[in-house]
Order: structure tokens, then sequence, then C-alpha cells
């Protein structure tokens, strides 16, 4: 095995108790262990970046899903990429960059083979866990093959200002769409939204009934929603959808906090007279797509075609703050704790 001089503690947060409607810093614990061995095929990793995204807040919660729930009193996981720092792989040396799935740590041991080798002099490492990593994946599958979106179709994303709602909206106008329009939660955002991102239109969800301000933003409709947030959102885009109108249901931040069953969209039927589809969809079905997705999107990053946006908190002991950010919707792109 070959290492560099390993250090004496890891810190690192665990689900304490499961949050029933919001979560509160009592549900969670920073705590020191010792810095973990790297077993045959494995490798020690120093997390550089950590990622906290939306839905981690549904593995919180014990409710069956399509992925297990976080174990109460073990640490939580999490995008994250970072240095080797001792190998016992074959194929991985000290000094390499790994993108892998143990966040929320300061060092993690990882299974080589569940890693990605990434290089940093290509892009910095931070894009792996936003614009080039599973956020953008999920952008570039949900819009193209969910959504099905082609040429000349007028796009509405919700929750634009994010990590995945940002991405989507500049993927649809390199891809030639009529009309994007996004909705965010402030007007700073709405702001960024078309000057920065070149949405033809966006608007402030706060300052006034959504479907109104919809309706105002695109009066010939919708061919594509691509759904972050649910709630009003979603019944907005219903009432907008042209005819083969797609829905991609990505997530529902809006709901995600509920304590109660949330009714769902009152014009459903609607759907019936514009032959309307509504899909969800997880970016773990479209792995496939990977190759395709860092080639083109890479290409639109380095040639400055394609924006990002990423808010970055310093510090472990800055993660749950920045999760809780992220339910607040305090971000702009990606949120990120560089460690």
């Amino acid at each position: 095995m070959t290492e560099t001089q390993l250090p004496a503690v890891n810190r690192e947060w665990h689900l304490v108790s499961r949050p029933v409607g919001w979560p509160k810093p009592e549900d969670f614990a920073l705590v020191e262990a010792e810095v973990p061995q790297p077993g045959e095929g494995q490798v020690l990793v120093r997390n550089a970046y950590v990622s906290v995204d939306p839905y981690m807040r549904g593995r919180m919660s014990a409710a069956k899903s399509y992925v297990a729930p976080f174990e109460l009193g073990k640490v939580m996981q999490g995008g994250a990429v970072g240095e080797v720092i001792a190998s016992n792989a074959e194929g991985v040396e000290v000094g390499d960059h790994l993108l892998h799935f143990f966040g929320w740590r300061e060092y993690a041991v990882v299974d080589a083979k569940q890693a990605v080798k990434v290089d940093p002099q290509a892009a910095p490492l931070s894009t792996y866990l936003g614009v080039l990593g599973m956020t953008g994946l999920t952008a570039y599958a949900g819009l193209l093959r969910t959504a099905a979106f082609k040429e000349g179709d007028s796009v509405f994303v919700s929750g634009a200002a994010g990590a995945v709602g940002s991405q989507v909206g500049q993927i649809a106008k390199l891809k030639g769409a009529s009309r994007v329009i996004g909705s965010a939660g402030s007007d700073e955002k709405v702001k960024l939204l078309v000057e920065e991102y070149g949405f033809d239109a966006a608007f402030n969800y706060k300052n006034g009934p959504v479907s109104e301000q919809l309706r105002a933003a695109a009066p010939d409709g919708v061919d594509v929603y691509f759904d972050n947030v649910g709630g009003d959102h979603l019944e907005a885009a219903i009432g907008s959808l042209n005819r083969d109108g797609r829905i991609a249901v990505c997530g529902m931040i809006s709901v995600y906090n509920s304590t109660e069953p949330v009714p769902g969209p009152k014009n459903l039927a609607r759907l019936i007279q514009t032959r309307g589809r509504i899909q969800g969809f997880l970016v773990g079905d479209h792995y496939d797509l990977q190759a395709q997705f860092v080639q083109e999107v890479g290409a639109w990053v380095r040639s400055g075609e394609l924006k990002y946006s990423e808010t970055v908190l310093e510090g472990i002991e800055n993660n749950l703050e920045a999760f809780f950010g992220v339910l607040r919707g305090d971000n702009v792109g990606k949120m990120i704790v560089k460690l």
C-alpha cells in the first residue's frame, strides 16, 4: 500500500434522529472518529469538496423510497471529490483525484471500483459535483430524454437559479428553444437568469400567483416544463401546457418538509385536452448518457457558452448550514462545501 502521512482524526456528520417537518440542528451531530484504513481494492480520499442536495432530505426519513434511508447514528452520504492519500488498489495512485459518494466527512475509504477518476487540470474539482457532475447530467437527461425536448420548444423551468434548473434553461437555449422561462425566489435571481444565463423571461414566484406570472411570461403556452418545485408551479405549468406538451418531474422541493399529505394539482384533467405527458425520472437511470453529456456540456463550459454558479461554504462544520441553505433556497447554482 502506498500512502502519505495519515491524519489522526476524521470529522463526520451523523444523523441522530429523523426530522419531522423542517430538519433541526439537533437531528444531527458532528462526530470525531478515527481515520479509516483502506482494505484490499480500496483507497483513502481526503475530501476537497462535498455536495449537499435536496434529495438528501428524503433519505433522512425512514419511508420507503428509491434509495435506502440514512442510518441513525452513522455517517451520512453524498457526492464528494478529493485526493487519494493512501491506495491499496491497483491502478489508483496517491495524488490521483476521485469522484465518489462518501461525503459528509473529511476522509473517506472508497472501493476504487465505485469511484471515478477526474482531472483537476481539465476543469476545477468543484465542477465535478455540479455542472459536470450529477446535477449537470440530471439537467441534460431530464430535458433531452425524459421531456423529449426538440428545437423550437418553449420551455418553463422552476427553481431555475439552482444547480439543475440553471443548466436546463441554458441547454434548452443552446439546443434551439423558441423561448425559455424560469421561476426563482428573489428579484436578484430573476435578474441573474435573464442577464447571465440568457433566459428570455423570468419571474419571482413570491411576487404573485405563479399561474398568472407564467401566463404573462409565456402568452403562447409552454411545450416543456422541467419541475424542480411541484405544488403551485406544477399546477401552473399544466394550465399553460400546449398540445402534446411534456412535463419532466425532477424534484418537488416545495413539499419535502410537509408533515401532511399535499393535494395534487386541481387541473390534471387538462392533460386529456392537451394530450400532455407527465413523467418522473431519476438520474441513475441515465448514466448511459454520461460520455455524451461530458463531451457536449464540457465543450460548452470551456467555450463559455454555458455559464454556471457555485455557492461555496468552507469547513466541514458548515455542512449542515449548507444543507439547510439548499432547503431555504439560499444558493445560486450548486451548493458546495469546501473542506
